[in-house]
């Protein structure tokens, strides 16, 4: 392992082991928010990516990643053509219940059992879901180790200031909050009782919907 020069982040130079045991390996350049894969012996999920382009030298993969065992987060920029360990996780679909503070609690939609996992695991999403809402659970050796909720949901405007009649620009922008609770900026037209429909993972206005 060694540092990027004026970036304080470290990339891993030499090829994993694990490799050589032909274990499932995956290149850095195909991580996604939500992957999860094993790093000096550990556990992380992807919490954030982006690919950048120096002015000097190679393209770099910059992400942030967090312990899905002991929850802490770093940052660690990767080379595209590295390679990671690979981990066989259990998919299962389970559906939103309620908040319990700290914990979500879902319910599997095959075995009518629930599980209380951390909102961690979930991200910025949890502000956009409602009981209801069925979420992918990945699950390592029995232990939910991510939460994927819909990539988009519909929800209901319920503070909103007046728009302007027949104002339907799009590129001027108000914030609003939905059901909720969470905040969102949409366009002018935008007005209390609208249901709009919202990316979960940037927390973006996509449209307006009829309900």
């Amino acid at each position: 392992m060694g540092s990027i020069p004026g970036t304080g982040q470290y990339h891993f130079t030499t090829p994993i082991d694990a490799e050589k045991r032909g274990t499932q390996m995956i290149t850095t350049k195909d991580l996604r928010r939500g992957v999860v894969f094993k790093l000096d012996g550990e556990l992380w999920a992807v919490v954030e990516q982006n690919h950048h382009k120096p002015g000097k030298g190679g393209a770099i993969v910059r992400t942030k990643l967090r312990n899905v065992i002991k929850g802490n987060v770093k940052d660690v920029t990767f080379r595209p053509e590295e390679k990671v360990e690979d981990v066989r996780l259990e998919h299962r679909p389970m559906q939103y219940l309620y908040d319990e503070g700290d914990h979500l609690v879902f319910m599997d939609t095959e075995t009518y059992e629930q599980e209380s996992i951390a909102k961690d695991l979930v991200g910025d999403a949890v502000h956009f879901m409602k009981p209801e809402d069925i979420c992918e659970i990945a699950i390592y050796e029995g232990v939910p180790i991510t939460v994927t909720p819909p990539a988009t949901v519909i929800l209901k405007v319920t503070y909103a200031e007046p728009g302007v009649k027949g104002d339907t620009a799009t590129n001027v922008t108000k914030p609003v909050k939905v059901e909720t609770g969470a905040e969102v900026k949409v366009p002018l037209f935008i007005n209390e009782g609208d249901y709009i429909k919202v990316n979960t993972e940037t927390g973006e206005y996509m449209e307006r919907v009829k309900k």
